[in-house]
């Protein structure tokens, strides 16, 4: 069976609600924190800024992953300096392209050169993997967010991808891969196998981080025990005596 002790992958938390995230604060499983517009959105986020500097504040000793939101390239790395002045733990996440789908390339090699920490997100292809590391300061730390879990989505098996997107960071010793969009507890052990650095785990996931290594035969009774009190409790009921007489004809 899996045990979480054997883990070597860094687990970040993925989220934006400021509660959830500072209950995971204070899980020792959990080496750092990332956000996105769309995560802040939805948890009803109406101050970018004011929730940054907050998350920042509570948050000091731990990797927290703040994204830009400009989609021209120069406001982009303006917003990129503005974010990592708020604290040292800060990364900053910028995207692969931006909506027109022209590379962020020159603007990742100039804040990279300048010693901003990035964390580069949305990259779903190798080619991309190549070209970000490229773009990168051997010199200066930064994460590298594959997500995995939109390959999969595909149909694609990220597995290898993420492997070979290993080996074309090896000459980037600063920068990190990070398996992100797991679709299931599994993937944790997927990307640590594979040798990725970090993987993001949403609150949900973390959630099941308690199933690791439960027996399947006591998992099996369980699940059967939900079936029928969830049957009892809605008071379902068939009329077994009309199957009977149907059978006897």
């Amino acid at each position: 069976m899996p045990s979480i002790q054997d883990l070597k992958i860094k687990m970040y938390c993925d989220g934006a609600d400021l509660d959830s995230l500072l209950r995971m604060y204070r899980n020792p499983l959990i080496t750092g924190f990332t956000t996105n517009p769309t995560l802040m959105r939805k948890a009803g986020v109406d101050d970018y800024e004011q929730f940054g500097r907050r998350l920042v504040q509570a948050i000091p000793d731990r990797p927290i992953s703040l994204e830009v939101f400009a989609d021209e390239l120069d406001e982009m790395e303006q917003q990129a300096l503005t974010l990592a002045s708020w604290g040292k733990n800060v990364n900053v996440k910028i995207p692969v392209t931006n909506t027109k789908g022209k590379s962020t390339d020159s603007i990742i090699r100039s804040l990279s050169r300048r010693g901003v920490v990035l964390n580069v997100t949305a990259i779903l292809s190798l080619e991309q993997v190549r070209r970000v590391a490229d773009a990168l300061d051997k010199t200066t730390p930064a994460i590298v967010s594959v997500f995995a879990g939109r390959v999969a989505d595909t149909g694609v098996d990220p597995v290898p991808l993420m492997a070979e997107a290993l080996q074309i960071l090896r000459d980037r010793p600063n920068a990190e891969l990070l398996w992100a969009s797991p679709r299931e507890l599994l993937n944790i052990f997927h990307a640590d196998q594979v040798g990725c650095h970090i993987i993001t785990v949403t609150t949900d996931l973390l959630a099941k981080l308690e199933l690791i290594g439960k027996s399947l035969d006591e998992f099996s009774l369980e699940t059967v025990k939900m079936f029928y009190n969830d049957a009892l409790a809605a008071g379902y009921s068939v009329n077994v005596g009309v199957e009977r007489e149907v059978a006897s004809r």
